[in-house]
């Protein structure tokens, strides 16, 4: 997953305007800056339990995995930091966060709230192509699940919450969702890690499209609301279970 960044410069294209005459070749490059890649590189780490809670993040060793220097991973360890992910320890460097129980369920229940909001907003907001692109993603998660690719799985099951708060056109929302999720996404990974609890997911995703598609926002907010508390429900379970075998 820590790869190399590849830092190369894409070609422009080339073609043809609806006048005829040729694009030009040749004109400004986008290039991604290279703290968003190692912010994307070390989140996905992070919430993926490569780079698991409690242990250090070693600059000389993260530089040379990701192929970067110190100073853009530094930034993207800041931004890390922001999101509750990493933690800045005076005079110890940086660390992954640990979970902490009390803080997530705080956290999920405010999170219960919006996502309720959410469902009645999409219903009564959505456009048609909203609800084609929701469900475009839905079918490329049905088909993770299928493969048992729980990395692309997840990749397509947070576009759709994130599309279903887009959809539902309150930008205070969105960008109030935004940062509660950078807080919890590494908990929402760690929840389908259990086959049967993946399993039911994926059923109440069923709904939660028909739903959308019958624009049923009555429904789609109790779904939605459920569909997370199954989700804290697992995960808590989870630490409980990890907090007594590491007591015994």
């Amino acid at each position: 997953m820590l790869e190399r960044v590849e830092t190369g410069n894409a070609a422009a294209g080339g073609a043809a305007s609806s006048t005829g005459a040729a694009a030009p070749v040749v004109g400004p490059i986008a290039r991604r800056p290279l703290h968003e890649e190692a912010v994307d590189r070390l989140r996905s780490a992070i919430v993926q339990g490569e780079l698991a809670p409690g242990i250090r993040l070693n600059e000389r060793v993260l530089s040379e995995r990701l192929g970067i220097s110190r100073t853009p991973l530094r930034e993207a360890v800041k931004l890390l930091a922001t999101e509750g992910l990493v933690e800045l320890l005076p005079n110890r460097g940086a660390i992954v966060a640990p979970v902490d129980a009390e803080r997530l369920a705080q956290t999920l229940a405010v999170m219960g709230a919006l996502e309720a909001l959410i469902g009645e907003l999409a219903c009564a907001q959505a456009s048609e192509s909203d609800i084609a692109a929701i469900r475009a993603l839905h079918y490329e998660m049905m088909a993770a699940h299928a493969r048992r690719d729980l990395a692309a799985y997840f990749a397509h099951n947070q576009a759709i919450h994130l599309a279903l708060v887009e959809a539902g056109g309150n930008a205070v929302l969105a960008h109030t969702y935004r940062q509660l999720n950078a807080n919890v996404r590494r908990v929402r990974y760690m929840a389908n890690l259990s086959p049967a609890r993946w399993d039911a997911a994926v059923r109440e995703h069923e709904e939660i499209l028909a739903a959308l598609t019958a624009r049923d926002g009555v429904r789609l907010k109790a779904l939605l609301s459920d569909h997370l508390a199954h989700k804290t429900a697992a995960v808590l379970a989870a630490l409980q279970d990890g907090a007594a075998r590491e007591a015994a």
